[in-house]
């Protein structure tokens, strides 16, 4: 959390997000967060996963700033490209 720019301002950056992908689809399979705001980040991954959205609809998404699921973003940007993809 240490990562998220409005952790940082508030002072709150005890916690982590962890997000598990399929490697073949892209979907997200799983997330989870401890800490500030959690409940309305898990909530925004949730509304991805039951729209079938892949990841990279997340990742490229305009997050308002400063908001904790500004974190989603630097999170996904770690995502290494599928092989043969650059």
């Amino acid at each position: 959390m240490a990562a998220v720019p409005r952790a940082r301002t508030n002072g709150a950056t005890n916690g982590f997000m962890k997000i598990l992908i399929d490697a073949h689809s892209d979907r997200i399979l799983g997330f989870t967060m401890l800490g500030t705001n959690a409940g309305d980040v898990v909530t925004a991954v949730q509304m991805a996963m039951l729209g079938n959205l892949p990841f990279t609809a997340v990742r490229d998404a305009i997050i308002a700033h400063p908001l904790i699921s500004e974190g989603l973003n630097i999170l996904l940007t770690k995502v290494p490209p599928r092989e043969g993809e650059q």
